[in-house]
C-alpha cells in the first residue's frame, strides 16, 4: 500500500543527485592521462551499470559476456562497488585485459582489472543509483578522449532547471535512439526502482512497428528528440502518441551524463508525491527483500 500525500522521502538520493556537478568536476582528474588503446574494446555491465557502459562503445550485458566472449581485445566492465555478480564472472572469463570503472580501488573485481579507474569519489549511498552513473558515463567519455570538463556545469544547469511536474500516472514510456537510448534505458529503471512505476524504454523507431497498440492516454510519455535523422523520426513518434492523447514531452540531447537528470528529479518527485523512498528500492519491505535474497 502506498502512502497518500507528499512526504519527503529518498534524503541519500537527493544528497547524491545535487553532489553531482561536484562529482563530475573531479572526474578528469580521476581519470588522469590514461585512455583506451588502439585496440577493439567492449564494454559490459548490469542495470545502471550496463546502461553507462553503452555510452562508452560497443557493450552487451554481462550475462551476454559470459554465454559468449566478447570479440575484443579489451573488457571495459562499469560497476560501481566491484562485487557484481555476473560482471565478475564476464570480467574472469574474458582471456584479454579487463579494466574496471568503479568507486573503489580494491575489490574483487580489482583483483583481475589490468586497470582501475575510478570514476566516483565515493560509494553511492542511495541504492538508487544516480551520480554514480554520471561519473561512470563522464568517465568512459574521458577514457574516449573526449573532453568532460563542462559537464560539471553542465549538469549544474539542468538541476536549476528542475524536473518534469510529478503525476498520478501509474505507466511512463520513456523513447530514445542513437547516443540517447542507454539514457532511455535509464531514465526506465530510475522510475521504476525508485517510484515503483511502471516504466518503459522504447527505441525511437521500435515504437513505431506495433507497440503504439498497447499505448493509450492513460500513458505518460518523454521523447528524447536526438540529431539528424533520429530528431526526424523522434518528432514522429511525439506526433503519434499524440494522435492516441498521450501527454507527450520532447526533451532535447545534450549529451548521456546531463540528459539522465530530468529522470531523477521527476523520480524524486513522483517518490515525495506517492510517499515512497527510493533509496532502499523498496527492499526495506519484506516481500522485496526476499525477493532479492532469492538470487545472488
Amino acid at each position: 500500500m502506498l502512502a497518500s500525500g507528499p512526504v519527503a522521502t529518498g534524503v541519500e538520493m537527493r544528497a547524491a543527485v545535487n553532489a553531482q556537478p561536484e562529482w563530475l568536476a573531479g572526474v578528469a582528474e580521476r581519470v588522469g592521462e590514461l585512455r583506451f588503446p588502439s585496440a577493439r574494446v567492449a564494454f559490459t555491465g548490469c542495470g545502471t551499470s550496463f546502461h553507462a557502459a553503452q555510452t562508452g562503445g560497443p557493450a552487451m550485458q554481462a550475462l551476454e559476456a559470459v554465454l559468449a566472449t566478447p570479440d575484443a581485445d579489451v573488457l571495459v566492465v562499469v560497476s560501481h562497488e566491484g562485487t557484481t555478480t555476473l560482471s565478475l564472472e564476464a570480467a574472469r572469463a574474458f582471456g584479454g585485459p579487463v579494466w574496471a570503472v568503479t568507486a573503489v580501488r580494491e575489490s574483487p573485481l580489482a583483483e583481475v582489472a589490468a586497470e582501475v579507474v575510478l570514476a566516483a569519489p565515493e560509494l553511492e549511498k542511495s541504492w538508487c543509483h544516480t551520480a554514480s552513473y554520471t561519473c561512470a558515463v563522464a568517465a568512459l567519455a574521458a577514457l574516449n578522449s573526449e573532453d568532460v570538463s563542462g559537464l560539471a556545469d553542465d549538469v549544474g544547469v539542468a538541476l536549476a532547471a528542475g524536473g518534469p511536474d510529478a503525476s498520478d500516472h501509474e505507466r511512463f514510456v520513456i523513447a530514445g535512439a542513437g547516443r540517447d537510448w542507454p539514457t532511455a534505458q535509464e531514465a526506465a529503471l530510475k522510475l521504476r526502482e525508485g517510484a515503483f512505476v511502471a516504466a518503459e524504454a522504447h527505441h525511437t523507431e521500435q515504437i513505431l512497428h506495433g507497440h503504439l497498440a498497447a499505448i493509450d492516454e492513460s500513458v505518460r510519455a518523454f521523447v528524447l528528440l536526438g540529431e539528424g535523422r533520429a530528431a526526424e523520426r523522434a518528432r514522429d513518434v511525439a506526433r503519434a502518441l499524440e494522435e492516441l492523447g498521450v501527454d507527450t514531452t520532447v526533451l532535447p540531447s545534450l549529451h548521456p551524463a546531463v540528459d539522465i537528470v530530468p529522470f531523477q528529479l521527476l523520480t524524486l518527485a513522483l517518490a515525495d508525491r506517492r510517499g515512497v523512498d527510493p533509496d532502499r528500492i523498496r527492499r526495506d519491505d519484506e516481500r522485496w527483500a526476499r525477493a532479492r535474497a532469492a538470487y545472488e
